[in-house]
């Protein structure tokens, strides 16, 4: 076994503070992450403005997933050709021009057009951001610089879903990307005077531009293949009722991301220049991260889609209310951060963090699926903000931990994986929260049809009682009698629902505490000042 000391930040740090610099590229990664859950609560509005219908304004998300995650992949390999810098400023330039074509879009094919150009600029701002991050903090203050990225990561999710009903509600639809013009424009100047590259990057790029150009082409299509045939497939799954399609058409899907995969790892191994260099997933800790965090975005996502769809379809809030009762969310997300960033700067073992902010990950879902039909917003607001608060303490230490081990010249290619897997598992969770909760309800609704039947005492005197209410109001017999089986069928469709989403919940604090063992797979991650780290 031999010893490596953690890689010294290579970046001229005297020069440019870097505070400064990471206001500047946080604030993108802020926009990016923002409009990747943003335009959830405005289909329907972006439908109705468009003339289209609402499963096929999905299309919107669809689109700019695919691409987000096809360049999320290969964002390493264009980073070292054209340059760190020039890419992040390259892809904040086209992400802004491209969500104002967003705004002034006439028709659904327009929209999902600039979608995609929205989603392959956006690709590059996460993993960029995160470099720079990373090479203008110190060893001992990576930690610090983890949180503010993971200020930008958190936040996002938890603001667009408050953000995109209030100016939709209040504003337009196009209200929703045109916020992202000042946004934009802000973080380019800023970014433009304060980030610089690195002499290594520099070095590096040097070398790669003094050989011949070389692609992957058949990995880029392949990548490109395997990653829109999954987020279609996430997309339109329980539409087309998964692996029960009559049409074969997410039969095809999975197949084609399967054997995809399949053909993708072989032809990235055994190539000497990959488009993605699967061999950094050799290191341990980057591995056990990407599926850790994979796995608790998964959580994130399905609680946080869960959570408000059924504050709108049980207790009739509508998107901006919804939205107002997850926002509290955000304060006890950015304290966590802050709190995580001392402690791992003061050496206190990534490992144990991560336990402990999946545990609270697990038991704020627990206590979701405990809620009932009687709570108030107050009630709703604090399992939430203790469901954030676990995804603090889990982000910045995971990120130390999947990036200490990884010598500077594969940096690109783990932080474009930990990249992609994070927003996948974003995905996953939505199409999963939504599957569960519309399965569930099925079985609920058929288990508490039951117990509904005339020679129940419980239903009998319900019934009787409301037909005398109904009676009252209306004098009319046959009505109320219809009334009343009305409002029984009514009760029973509210609490099948109501348990529905309470097994998401549930599902998502089983995943949870299930990857508690995992997190103890890795080595020792301190992130402490001049400190040693053994190598695999």
């Amino acid at each position: 076994m031999s010893t490596t000391t953690l890689a010294a930040p290579v970046t001229a740090r005297g020069a440019v503070n870097p505070w400064l610099v990471a206001f500047a590229v946080v604030l993108p990664t802020f926009m990016e992450v923002l409009d990747t859950t943003i335009a959830n609560v405005a289909l329907r509005y972006i439908a109705g403005g468009l003339s289209t219908a609402e499963t096929d304004s999905e299309w919107v998300i669809t689109s700019y997933l695919a691409a987000n995650a096809v360049v999320l992949t290969i964002s390493g390999w264009i980073s070292a050709r054209m340059g760190r810098r020039n890419y992040f400023l390259l892809s904040i330039a086209v992400f802004t021009l491209a969500s104002g074509l967003c705004g002034m879009a006439t028709s659904l094919s327009q929209i999902i057009f600039f979608r995609i150009i929205q989603g392959l600029a956006g690709g590059g701002l996460q993993p960029s951001s995160q470099a720079i991050l990373i090479d203008s903090f110190p060893p001992e203050k990576q930690g610090v610089a983890m949180s503010i990225f993971g200020i930008a990561a958190l936040i996002g999710p938890i603001v667009g879903p408050t953000l995109g009903g209030w100016l939709v509600v209040n504003y337009d639809w196009r209200w929703i990307f045109y916020i992202n013009l000042p946004v934009g424009l802000l973080a380019f100047g800023a970014s433009y005077f304060l980030v610089h590259d690195p002499q290594y990057l520099v070095d590096e790029r040097k070398q790669i531009c003094s050989q011949p150009f070389s692609f992957d082409y058949i990995g880029f299509s392949l990548l490109t293949l395997i990653m829109s045939s999954w987020e279609i497939l996430l997309s339109k799954g329980q539409e087309w009722d998964w692996l029960g399609d009559p049409f074969l058409r997410i039969q095809a899907l999975l197949t084609i991301f399967v054997v995809g995969i399949i053909l993708f790892i072989v032809r990235e191994l055994s190539t000497s220049k990959p488009l993605v260099d699967l061999r950094v997933l050799n290191n341990r800790n980057l591995l056990v991260s990407v599926i850790v965090l994979f796995s608790a975005f998964c959580v994130l996502y399905a609680a946080s889609i869960a959570l408000p769809a059924m504050l709108q379809a049980l207790f009739g809030y509508d998107a901006l209310h919804a939205g107002l009762v997850l926002s509290p969310g955000g304060i006890s997300s950015i304290s966590m951060l802050l709190i995580v960033g001392m402690l791992l700067g003061r050496g206190v073992d990534a490992r144990y963090l991560i336990a402990t902010g999946l545990i609270v990950l697990a038991t704020s879902n627990f206590w979701m699926a405990y809620l009932n039909l009687l709570v108030s917003p107050t009630q709703v607001v604090w399992p939430r903000m203790v469901l954030t608060a676990g995804l603090g303490l889990i982000f910045a230490p995971i990120n130390v931990a999947a990036y200490m081990y990884v010598p500077p010249h594969l940096r690109g290619s783990a932080i474009a994986l930990v990249s992609l897997f994070r927003n996948e598992g974003g995905s996953v969770g939505t199409s999963l929260s939504q599957t569960i909760q519309q399965r569930r309800d099925q079985f609920h609704l058929s288990r508490v049809n039951e117990f509904l039947d005339p020679l129940n005492p419980y239903v009998t005197s319900y019934v009787d009682q409301t037909k005398q209410l109904f009676y009252q109001l209306t004098g009319d017999t046959h009505s109320a009698q219809q009334m009343a089986l009305q409002s029984l069928d009514n009760l029973r469709q509210q609490q099948a629902l109501s348990l529905a989403y309470f097994d998401v919940f549930w599902l998502a604090a089983i995943l949870g505490i299930a990857l508690v063992p995992l997190v103890f797979l890795m080595k020792p991650t301190v992130a402490a000042k001049g400190s040693h780290i053994a190598a695999d």
